[in-house]
């Protein structure tokens, strides 16, 4: 993290594959990305950061916070917001989404969602096993335009920082 994003508190740096976000050019929807966590301290978010692996084509992409239930798999209501302007100059890099200060509690589960209606990119994403997640506190969620139902993958994790201070 930089030093205006504030300390990691909880990250996923592993980045062996891909995951596609934002306007889909042949299937005519927009796929959005989501990853869940556990605060590991209390404090506020500073910044979340996503490891940017490819820009097909550029535009803004948003991220939303949100309070989350992992029994119910229930995601809460934005408590905080932030969108960024990619272009071909942030692939292969971490690119920060600076939040206003949104406070987080120690042990409760939160989430982040990035969606984009105009962008096509491709997040960094570590993809492991059922039996050997990269990210056991977590799971990546993958959001359509075409599908009510979101779904949740246990065995898969956006790479990811989220800076508190």
């Amino acid at each position: 993290m930089s030093k205006n994003t504030g300390k990691p508190s909880i990250e996923q740096v592993t980045n062996n594959a891909t995951s596609w976000l934002g306007h889909h050019p042949k299937e005519n929807k927009d796929i959005g990305r989501g990853q869940t966590f556990v605060a590991h301290t209390e404090g506020d978010v500073s910044a979340i950061e996503i490891y940017t692996n490819i820009v097909t084509r550029p535009g803004q992409v948003n991220l939303t916070i949100h309070s989350y239930d992992p029994q119910k798999k229930a995601w809460g209501p934005a408590i905080g917001t932030s969108s960024l302007d990619v272009n071909q100059t942030h692939a292969g890099k971490w690119v920060a989404f600076n939040i206003p200060p949104t406070h987080l509690d120690k042990g409760a589960s939160y989430g982040f969602r990035l969606e984009s209606h105009d962008s096509f990119i491709g997040v960094g994403e570590a993809a492991g096993s059922a039996t050997q997640p990269q990210f056991s506190e977590g799971q990546e969620w993958r959001f359509t335009s075409d599908n009510q139902k979101a779904d949740s993958y246990s065995y898969f994790s956006l790479a990811f920082k989220v800076g508190m201070k």
